[in-house]
């Protein structure tokens, strides 16, 4: 709880940035496969996320990233779709969120989990500047894996973003036009 005393705000727990949201499943939200659309569950991920975030900081927030989602398991037309999420890892500004997807198969009960993601956010003051947000601290064995294992994620963040950046020095937006 190092941040505390790098910033003064007092700490969380995790379990205070929870956030829950359950829908059924319904054909606009499918594809030809009779199963929920990736965008879609991405759309879901997103305001979950946002929303345990802001639950965090009482803050305004943008996403800054999204690490993954990997979708594990089809979410079928019909089905019950249920996203919980919560604050796991919190540097000066930003927040890790982590976001669990779980379906059931409201006929028999069967659940699965279908998808996992971590998203980055960061606290915006009212003039739209990043703003400091409270530590966090963990409580369950599940809060302590996800708070104890947030460092190597964030490396892997600060990593890839760094190619990111190089990435887009290499295509400049003055090339994409030429090929137009």
């Amino acid at each position: 709880m190092s941040q505390e005393t790098s910033h003064n705000l007092p700490p969380k727990r995790m379990r205070e940035s929870r956030a829950i949201k359950a829908s059924i499943v319904l054909p606009p939200d499918t594809n030809n496969h009779n199963t929920m659309f990736g965008g879609k569950v991405m759309s879901y991920i997103d305001d979950i996320a946002a929303i345990s975030a802001m639950r965090h900081c009482r803050q305004r927030v943008v996403t800054a990233s999204t690490d993954s989602v990997d979708f594990m398991h089809p979410i079928r037309l019909g089905d019950s779709i249920c996203l919980e999420s919560f604050v796991t890892w919190t540097h000066k500004t930003s927040m890790e969120v982590f976001v669990k997807v779980t379906a059931e198969d409201l006929m028999t009960g069967n659940r699965a989990i279908c998808a996992t993601s971590f998203l980055t956010f960061v606290a915006l003051d009212p003039d739209n500047r990043p703003i400091l947000v409270p530590p966090v601290y963990p409580e369950s064995e599940e809060e302590k894996f996800l708070h104890e294992t947030a460092s190597e994620r964030a490396k892997v963040r600060h990593d890839r973003r760094s190619q990111s950046r190089e990435l887009a020095e290499k295509f400049v937006l003055k090339r994409s036009w030429e090929a137009l």
